[in-house]
């Protein structure tokens, strides 16, 4: 299907994809936070908000992505430099300051489902890092001379949504051993910091290199 990457393409992907889960960030805490708050209903609104809110950046991204890659190939190869440069310096950030696991108890009467939904869903889509990164991480895995690349950036992002959707069920439903055992093992934090660091700090290098042949 001319959709899909090659398998090499889509391995490596899917391995960045994981590294990005279990990196602790602003939608895993509020995952944690709601599911602490609100039991495993609230926890659940709360991912279902932010994943729709994903499924959003990607349309936005694979849209805007699509016209610039029309309008000019060389375009959305400097877009793609300038992605690598800005994957770059996550790497380096990761490294600085760690992951961002912010799990603050809430004795508010929990909210109804969809007003959590909604807080999920609003805190994604206001967020100007998630779209900075869906417009810099998607065109990585895309030649700006592949002629099915709109299909393949909206592929890439439900496929990231697809990936999500299961671990983040998993991770609401042990909730608070997640955070127990995470708070007990800040060496596991900044393994994972590392791992993002190097995996991100190689597509940087990979994109870099190969634009300056």
């Amino acid at each position: 299907m001319s959709f899909l990457p090659d398998i090499h393409t889509l391995l490596f992907y899917s391995l960045a994809c994981l590294i990005l889960f279990i990196t602790p960030g602003p939608d895993m805490s509020l995952w944690l936070a709601k599911t602490l708050s609100g039991g495993r209903r609230g926890g659940t609104a709360a991912m279902l908000g932010t994943q729709v809110g994903c499924l959003c950046h990607t349309v936005f991204a694979a849209v805007g992505l699509s016209a610039l890659l029309a309008a000019s190939a060389t375009a959305f190869t400097a877009l793609k430099i300038v992605g690598a440069l800005y994957l770059a310096w996550l790497a380096i950030d990761a490294i600085r300051s760690g992951s961002a696991l912010n799990v603050k108890g809430d004795d508010r009467p929990p909210q109804s489902f969809w007003k959590t939904f909604a807080v999920g869903l609003g805190i994604n889509l206001t967020n100007p890092k998630v779209v900075l990164f869906f417009l810099t991480f998607l065109p990585q895995f895309v030649t700006a001379s592949d002629p099915h690349a709109p299909a393949k950036l909206l592929f890439l992002g439900l496929f990231f949504i697809a990936v999500n959707l299961p671990l983040a069920f998993a991770l609401i439903l042990g909730a608070e051993r997640v955070i127990a055992w995470l708070k007990r093992r800040p060496r596991v934090l900044r393994g994972i910091d590392i791992s993002f660091a190097g995996v991100f700090g190689f597509f940087a290098f990979k994109i870099l290199t190969a634009s300056a042949r």
